[in-house]
């Protein structure tokens, strides 16, 4: 992360003479930004706190509803959080030269430059606030992965630099841009997420993995391996074409899951996350503490390697051979299976006796 510590210079203003008329909206000269000198937002008052007027702008993206701002020099200094839909149509001139007034983007996501990174300038995550320090904008993001439940962040020059974690599911869309230059705002992708309920499937359908192909990896050039026909020979490209689509390349043996005692295993997994990207959920790892069925008590973490595109929030489809093919079937290309796999379609083989049908090379999993 780039330590950028430009401040908000007031600069260019215009004192507006005013005659006759009490406000006179064309008068406002916006220069282009989102703020302008002289003018103000009537009513529609959320919040106030006694701030330098440079960082009214950045105090109304942090603070939950904050649509507009009027800052002025009311008690040394007060910058006016203000909630509702606005448009730079509805601020008003003053005579005042010192008055600030601005608004947020709101939504303007496609104005913020990711530049294929995980964080980004000018830009914040409305809400969810988990806990704040005062630290420099490079070390924010370090911070956040390093705190329990914090999935996203905001710095700001609030306090000399604050950094304010947050929580819960996000993803690059939720970001809001901004008209404070200085403030960044990041993902931390594999972060803690804390606990949340969900449910488990199981299938292997042979097929390539979703996030084998390349760029699929949120701040990565890796992707999953794919395999040739014998399940072991890795493919140089991760271009080579899905066996479920006609291709040559399949799922390789090696992801299949193990057991390291009795109470835990480890595997691989298609899963969606509610408020994340698919390239934010590849190579994830989640543990799964399982409260029902037969492994209840007993935990696995598994690897998401594949998106499902038949795969409900939260839950997770667990890579098992013979665990059914699902919608997709390359087991018959990559294995000679049956038309439907082994055991049903939809579940797969329902004994021990029915896993000798599978191929040696994937039957202990």
């Amino acid at each position: 992360m780039i330590n950028i510590l430009s401040s908000w210079t007031l600069v260019g203003y215009m004192v507006v003479n005013i005659l006759i008329l009490g406000c006179v909206k064309c008068d406002i000269n916006w220069n282009g930004n989102n703020w302008a000198m002289s003018c103000d937002f009537r009513g529609s008052d959320l919040s106030s706190v006694l701030i330098a007027s440079q960082f009214c702008g950045g105090k109304c993206a942090q603070t939950q509803g904050c649509t507009h701002f009027t800052w002025t020099q009311y008690s040394g200094g007060t910058c006016w959080m203000k909630s509702g839909t606005v448009s730079k149509s509805d601020a008003v001139s003053t005579s005042d030269p010192t008055m600030v007034c601005g608004v947020m983007d709101g939504g303007q996501q496609s104005s913020i430059q990711w530049n294929g990174n995980n964080w980004a300038m000018s830009c914040d995550f409305r809400g969810n606030d988990l806990s704040n320090v005062q630290i420099a904008s490079n070390l924010c993001g370090g911070k956040c992965s390093q705190t329990q439940g914090c999935t996203h962040f905001t710095w700001t020059q609030y306090n000399g630099g604050t950094c304010w974690m947050k929580s819960g599911a996000v993803s690059k869309s939720d970001a809001v841009s901004t008209s404070d230059s200085t403030m960044v705002c990041g993902v931390v992708v594999g972060g803690p997420i804390g606990q949340a309920s969900g449910f488990t499937t199981r299938y292997w359908d042979c097929c390539k993995p979703s996030c084998a192909w390349p760029g699929k990896v949120s701040g990565s050039n890796t992707y999953v391996k794919s395999c040739q026909k014998d399940g072991y020979t890795s493919w140089n490209d991760g271009n080579t074409l899905s066996g479920c689509d006609g291709g040559n390349a399949f799922v390789c043996n090696n992801q299949i899951p193990w057991a390291i005692n009795d109470q835990l295993a480890y595997g691989f997994a298609a899963a969606t996350i509610p408020g994340l990207t698919e390239q934010q959920r590849c190579c994830a790892c989640y543990k799964l503490d399982f409260t029902s069925g037969p492994v209840v008590g007993k935990s696995m973490i598994v690897q998401v390697v594949n998106s499902g595109s038949d795969v409900h929030p939260n839950q997770f489809d667990l890579q098992i051979p013979g665990g059914g093919v699902g919608i997709y079937n390359a087991c018959s290309s990559q294995w000679n299976a049956p038309s439907d796999g082994w055991g049903q379609r939809l579940g797969g083989v329902s004994s021990r006796q029915d896993c000798y049908s599978l191929p040696a090379a994937i039957r202990d999993g």
